[in-house]
């Protein structure tokens, strides 16, 4: 049975308003490297959504989201 994550969802103001879905070009490239993150942390992305150039999403990995709350945080 796999270890859902704690973390809860990540929503970074990322794009602008016209991305407005995640089929997107822009969107499914920033889904693409999000895929690549996770297989180099052995997990999955669980969720990824794109409204009004937010995007919203997480990994049922605690590691890997503590560490890009570190990285966004590093960028305040």
């Amino acid at each position: 049975m796999e270890k859902e994550s704690d973390m809860g969802i990540i929503e970074v103001d990322m794009f602008s308003k016209d991305v407005d879905d995640p089929q997107h070009p822009v969107a499914e490239s920033f889904r693409e490297l999000l895929t690549e993150v996770a297989e180099q942390y052995c997990c999955n992305l669980e969720s990824f959504e794109v409204k009004r150039g937010v995007v919203s999403f997480s990994f049922d990995s605690d590691e890997l989201m503590a560490d890009i709350i570190d990285i966004l945080h590093i960028g305040d």
